[in-house]
């Protein structure tokens, strides 16, 4: 794949279900826990009325897309089964498509079985933090209900991710692991793939900055990414905080990603990412 080629032809568009939807902007993709542990307690849902309200705060702030969650991918996370996950998010995923049935829906899950049984309740994009490596049906599945798949770049589990990650090139290595996923995919007739460097996944503090400085590596793919660093340790931490108090440095690093081509702002605090992505729009605007 040659770099100038790829800077030229950038992918646009993805295929929702028919409808086209436009990339050439950046959006937020508002997150939506079904789980009890996820490690930001406001962004958990515990009942479908408080989902609806939830969700159309997000609507009204401005999300694009609406990412559903139903196991918890922090670090040393509760491991559950395969059916407690397809229990958590199909009601989740009818109720929302049937409230709201123009949101675009994603499903944050690893195990294609969830991922197919959600899309046919009404989800429109799978959203994989293992990219097929926990799942080895989840490409199949991907190129058989063809719909858009977002893949993560992560080692080893949720449960065991942070233990002493290690790197010769934490840059090199993500771009290498995509290329052979980006190939595979492409070999099974996915055409709407996005990529999502795994902040947070299996990297430390340093690992993080690092492939953020690197980012723009990522456009010799020519495809979308996405960038989900919200309220995480990569910010609070080097700030002496906490997840809590991480909405400013969440949104200086939203900045930062956005000028490095981000399309996609992973965010638990929706309005915040919006206003960042029309204030750099603005920037982009600015007559020399």
């Amino acid at each position: 794949m040659m770099a100038t080629d790829s800077f030229l032809n950038p992918k646009t568009t993805l295929n929702v279900k028919g409808r086209l939807v436009d990339l050439s902007q950046p959006a937020v993709m508002a997150i939506l826990n079904l789980t009890p542990d996820s490690f930001y307690k406001n962004s958990r849902s515990g009942s479908v009325e408080d989902m609806l309200l939830k969700v159309q705060g997000f609507i009204n702030e401005g999300a694009k897309y609406i990412d559903l969650g139903a196991y918890s991918s922090r670090p040393g996370a509760t491991h559950i089964s395969v059916q407690e996950e397809i229990d958590r998010m199909l009601p989740a995923v009818e109720a929302l498509h049937k409230h709201f049935p123009d949101a675009i829906l994603t499903i944050d899950t690893f195990r294609a079985e969830v991922a197919r049984a959600s899309i046919l309740a009404g989800a429109h994009i799978i959203n994989d933090i293992a990219a097929g490596e926990l799942d080895e049906n989840m490409f199949a599945t991907v190129a058989e209900l063809q719909v858009p798949y977002i893949m993560m770049h992560m080692k080893g589990t949720p449960q065991d991710m942070q233990q002493d990650p290690f790197y010769n090139d934490v840059t090199l290595e993500v771009v290498t692991y995509f290329i052979e996923k980006v190939n595979r995919l492409r070999a099974l007739g996915v055409k709407d793939i996005i990529l999502d460097p795994g902040f947070g996944f299996a990297k430390s503090i340093e690992h993080n900055y690092e492939l953020l400085r690197n980012m723009e590596d990522l456009k010799i793919f020519s495809l979308p990414y996405l960038v989900g660093f919200s309220r995480k340790s990569m910010v609070y931490k080097p700030l002496g905080s906490n997840a809590a108090e991480a909405l400013n440095g969440t949104t200086v690093l939203h900045t930062i990603a956005l000028q490095k081509g981000a399309s996609i702002l992973r965010a638990h605090d929706v309005k915040a990412a919006v206003e960042c992505i029309n204030l750099v729009k603005m920037l982009n605007l600015a007559t020399p």
